[in-house]
């Protein structure tokens, strides 16, 4: 079993450092958690690389007409 302890305590941080910024009313405080987040946000992606956790998109991009005739086949 993977473990994903790390990824869940980098979430946790980010929904906290989401809410201090929402919070933040100083610009200077605002700019500081705003790198902040982004940070957190790499560090996830990162990690869910790292875990195998990436979402592969095998989609195809199909005009309207395309995706009505797909979807009343």
């Amino acid at each position: 079993m993977t473990d994903t302890s790390h990824l869940n305590a980098l979430e946790y941080r980010l929904f906290n450092e989401e809410g201090a910024l929402a919070a933040a009313t100083n610009p200077k405080e605002i700019e500081l958690r705003t790198v902040w987040v982004e940070q957190v946000k790499r560090e996830i992606e990162s990690e869910k690389k790292f875990l195998g956790f990436e979402a592969i998109d095998e989609s195809e991009e199909l005009d309207l007409d395309e995706l009505l005739a797909a979807l009343s086949e």
